[in-house]
């Protein structure tokens, strides 16, 4: 009998410690479980290197009055957007899903909504709006079966859902939006995946996990502090990001070193590196510089570090050894921001207001002194920015709006001649900068909508890429960020990644 007894304990606390093992944390979820009792266990597992997850679910569906299938998931309290890249794995049931979910607590009835991918192609927002009702779904569903969408944005704004998807490489597009008055403020919302069939397993393939709390529309980060950041690389080719540094605080602008192995960023005044796979960072050493922004660029020979810094008449441009030391000034009239470095070497173009006006232009300075060279001539409600050499020197792109229009694309002759204009969409579009190659532009493109020449913090918004030699832009990343998140130069020295910060409350 003690026996019995001492195996049936042992039989106990294994039984318990699976369970326990099954709400462990993974990744970013601080729960890992199965709702709804499915017949088949699933499980999930997460790979650190390449911050991607591996969910395995089954259940009889999601859908009707009650829900099975796998979920990992946080407690989230109040406005949030989730997004992520979902992959089925082999093809079995047409009607199993994948996606973000958002539940108002675990049991199996309860109030839900969330963006799935079907083993069909179908993609569609669902929702069940009180506990134990039928679950519902918009009449237009979006039907792709041939050309699965493969990236899912789920939404909270008060008690409104909206669900977008995407195509790899398109802009995302809303498929839903619903009031659930009865979702409470702190609510569950995760990764699900659901098979359909009670005997069968299915697995999918989930990576990009972003999960962000945005600030309210009237947040002003000056008086009510900045919220945290970041630092992500991504190979542009793949899409496929990787976070490697977090601060609850403000960071902003990676440049990729030219030794590939580390990046250098501004903080709190001072320039810091960190190495490319994360780790410890390490202030480097510029000198009386402490008040620099988020325009810093080195040289195309990888010897010298130019910098914007606020000299107490406000911002101007300096050098500076990359290896660290004390800046020496190239201009003296503010406001002047750095941002490109002529092929040779020899000269940096900035934009700057002059004699009291209201309109910025890009100006070229050679590092040993003289007199600057204004290259554009911009007349009100014209804006210029992020003016950058390609690697042979032939052009210098920037970004440009004429007559109260779009923030958009532009090059011209290092002379200011010859200006033409690259992008013609509805986005407004910010900071081109070459690839070392000298094949690729990469941009940060904000919505139609915002303040005309601003390019603020805290928004949704698209990385893409476009050939040099012209062509359609494609998204490599949507992301919380703006202000900070690409500002410089940040491409690798082999031309395959880049580097950027994004945003999200703690």
């Amino acid at each position: 009998m003690k026996l019995v007894k001492r195996i049936s304990i042992l039989i106990c606390l294994c039984v318990w410690q699976i369970s326990i093992s099954q709400e462990n944390a993974i990744g970013v979820f601080q729960y890992n479980k199965d709702i709804g009792e499915p017949k088949l266990e699933g499980s999930a597992t997460y790979d650190d290197a390449t911050q991607t997850y591996t969910i395995k679910g089954a259940g009889y569906n999601i859908w009707g009055q009650r829900d099975e299938h796998r979920y990992l998931y946080n407690k989230i309290k109040g406005d949030f957007i989730v997004t992520a890249n979902f992959k089925f794995e082999g093809y079995n049931e047409a009607h199993r899903k994948i996606g973000w979910m958002t539940r108002a607590s675990e049991d199996d009835n309860s109030v839900m909504v969330g963006g799935f991918i079907h083993g069909d192609g179908l993609t569609a927002g669902q929702w069940r709006e009180r506990k134990g009702a039928d679950m519902r779904n918009p009449e237009d569903d979006v039907w792709a079966p041939k050309r699965f969408y493969e990236i899912i944005q789920l939404e909270r704004r008060g008690n409104t859902f909206i669900v977008r998807a995407a195509h790899a490489g398109e802009p995302l597009q809303e498929i839903s939006s619903k009031d659930l008055p009865f979702m409470p403020e702190e609510a569950f919302t995760g990764i699900v995946i659901g098979s359909h069939e009670v005997d069968t397993i299915e697995t999918a393939k989930v990576w990009n996990v972003r999960i962000d709390q945005p600030v309210a529309a009237s947040y002003n980060p000056n008086e009510e502090g900045w919220i945290g950041c970041r630092m992500e690389t991504m190979n542009v080719f793949d899409g496929k990001r990787k976070v490697i540094y977090e601060k609850e605080s403000r960071f902003e602008a990676p440049n990729w070193m030219p030794n590939g192995k580390n990046l250098l960023f501004n903080m709190e005044g001072s320039l810091y590196t960190i190495p490319t796979s994360g780790g410890d960072i390490s202030k480097l050493n510029t000198g009386a510089a402490d008040k620099l922004n988020n325009d810093h660029c080195i040289s195309f020979d990888g010897k010298l570090l130019g910098i914007s810094h606020n000299d107490g008449e406000g911002s101007n441009v300096f050098v500076l050894p990359l290896t660290g030391g004390e800046p020496k000034a190239v201009t003296t009239e503010a406001p002047s921001y750095l941002h490109g470095w002529s092929a040779n070497n020899k000269d940096v173009v900035y934009v700057a207001k002059r004699n009291g006006g209201d309109v910025y232009n890009i100006y070229k300075k050679s590092i040993k002194g003289g007199k600057e060279i204004k290259l554009t001539d911009n007349k009100k409600l014209e804006h210029v920015d992020g003016c950058e050499y390609s690697p042979d020197g032939k052009y210098i792109y920037y970004n440009g709006s004429k007559n109260g229009g779009t923030m958009q694309l532009w090059r011209m002759k290092p002379d200011g001649s010859n200006k033409e204009q690259l992008t013609f969409d509805e986005y407004n579009d910010w900071f081109p900068h070459i690839s070392p190659d000298g094949k690729w532009i990469a941009f940060i493109s904000f919505a139609p909508d915002i303040e005309l020449n601003s390019h603020p913090s805290y928004k949704q918004v698209m990385l893409r890429l476009m050939p040099v030699s012209g062509g359609v832009p494609k998204v490599v990343a949507h992301l919380y960020g703006g202000q900070g998140t690409i500002n410089v130069n940040s491409w690798s020295p082999d031309s395959k990644h880049i580097a950027f910060v994004s945003n999200s409350k703690k």
